[in-house]
């Protein structure tokens, strides 16, 4: 088949050739965004009587036409047209002859994958937020239910302090809502329209750049003509983004993990989002929480190729750069594929709530509590902190908890502890006097949850 850049060559290029070279196989997912930039460069072509208005509308419906006809599966693309944007104009001249020959006036393929891939991961990402957006909902759904629900907090994998379900489900709330900012703030940058620069150079023929950009929903234009084709800043935002995005979904795989395990035992996974084993007949797995989080490292794996692929490259375009969209791609999709499942996944699990309580006295979470009940008697942090730490010795010494102290024990350590100690170190007073702005006290809690609530509906 005669390439359409083909007049320079005097021999067909190596089928070997074809098939490397071609990008088919994964940049036909572009087609619509393809398309609809062609219509809008034809429109304006016409407007601007760069080519007759007459071959500008006759494109622009054929163009239609085949947007109807790949939507319907009539069409199958070739590996010698080698990408998208061939296959398309191929098509076109097929049907209608010279006027669709009309159509690359004043563009070249550099501006042309540069306009398609902004497009496609503008669409792309506006789906990943609305996921992310049904993820926080579930989050604060959950944590509305389980303000009262009692749990170990931890530092180093320690037990540390007593918090509430709620509070653990609402700091997740807060990660998801730094992606959604994130994704948002990448597809503004992304948002730019690159189509008019050429190959690197723009063009003689007096484009109405602004007109396409209006008529493809941009919000403004490239610059810079070099940096329009060149540039892939975008796409290595967004699989920062979207690593991010799995680091936040992976750390809390972890703790399902580790919580759905006989030792922790503070939540169980339903059957529908379980599996068994082959030989071990009492075993029900975890798999959907390890798989988020073994496919962390597949995104950021993209995240470094993309940054390795990018990090050598003169300007402007070269052919590397069409090995930035099977990993963009890739990424998309496994995040597209987590986060449902995620979201199904918590939404479904049942919260052990009595384990969690009893997992909350062990290990001396409310051992804070009780240097903070000695300050307020008077005595200085640091000696609090001393006088603590001897009274954890001694419990662990003679396997008792601080709430098992008797008082004759708590006056060994300091004469200034009376009976109210055994209330201010109980674990709903530990919780529940921690009422500073982002503490796990309930009412502070379900205030985080009405203000979370009114941030969804603002989106």
């Amino acid at each position: 088949m005669a390439k359409l850049w083909g007049g320079r060559f005097q021999k067909s290029t190596d089928k070997k050739v074809d098939d490397f070279n071609s990008s088919i196989r994964f940049d036909k997912r572009m087609y619509k965004q393809d398309i609809k930039g062609s219509i809008a460069h034809a429109t304006m072509l016409g407007k601007q009587n760069i080519i007759p208005r007459e071959d500008s509308e006759k494109i622009v419906t054929e163009l239609r036409n085949i947007l109807s006809d790949i939507d319907n599966g009539k069409i199958e693309f070739e590996i010698d047209a080698e990408d998208i944007h061939m296959n398309i104009e191929k098509i076109l001249i097929e049907r209608i002859g010279d006027a669709g020959k009309r159509l690359h006036t004043g563009r070249s393929r550099n501006d042309q994958v540069a306009l398609d891939i902004r497009m496609y991961l503008m669409d792309e990402t506006a789906d990943i937020e609305e996921m992310l957006l049904d993820t926080m909902h579930t989050l604060v759904d959950l944590a509305a239910k389980h303000t009262e629900t009692i749990m170990p907090g931890y530092t180093h994998l320690q037990k540390a302090q007593p918090v509430t379900f709620a509070h653990h489900l609402m700091a997740y709330f807060e990660m998801f809502k730094r992606d959604l900012s994130r994704l948002k703030d990448c597809r503004e940058r992304t948002n730019v329209m690159p189509l008019g620069s050429g190959a690197l150079a723009g063009t003689t023929y007096p484009l109405d750049r602004n007109f396409v950009a209006e008529q493809l929903g941009f919000d403004a234009v490239t610059m810079n003509s070099l940096d329009g084709v060149s540039d892939r800043d975008f796409v290595i935002e967004l699989a920062s983004s979207l690593s991010i995005i799995m680091m936040h979904l992976s750390r809390f795989c972890e703790e399902l993990i580790l919580w759905s395990s006989h030792e922790f035992s503070f939540v169980e996974m339903d059957d529908a989002y379980s599996t068994g084993s082959s030989i071990m007949p009492q075993k029900k797995n975890p798999d959907v929480a390890e798989l988020i989080r073994g496919k962390t490292g597949r995104v950021y794996g993209h995240l470094m190729g993309l940054l390795t692929t990018m990090k050598g490259i003169p300007l402007a375009y070269n052919k590397d750069m069409q090995e930035d969209k099977e990993p963009i791609f890739d990424a998309i999709d496994t995040v597209k594929l987590c986060i449902p499942v995620f979201c199904d996944m918590i939404a479904t699990m049942t919260v052990k709530k009595d384990n969690m309580l009893k997992g909350s006295k062990g290990g001396f979470t409310n051992a804070t509590d009780v240097a903070d009940y000695l300050v307020k008697k008077g005595l200085p942090f640091r000696e609090a902190h001393s006088v603590v730490g001897r009274m954890v010795f001694y419990s662990i010494e003679n396997d008792k908890s601080l709430d098992d102290l008797t008082m004759d024990e708590f006056k060994e350590f300091s004469d200034i502890i009376e009976n109210d100690i055994y209330d201010a170190i109980s674990m709903e007073t530990c919780v529940n006097d921690r009422k500073v702005t982002g503490g796990p006290a309930k009412d502070i809690v379900e205030k985080a949850i009405r203000k979370a609530k009114e941030f969804l509906n603002q989106q």
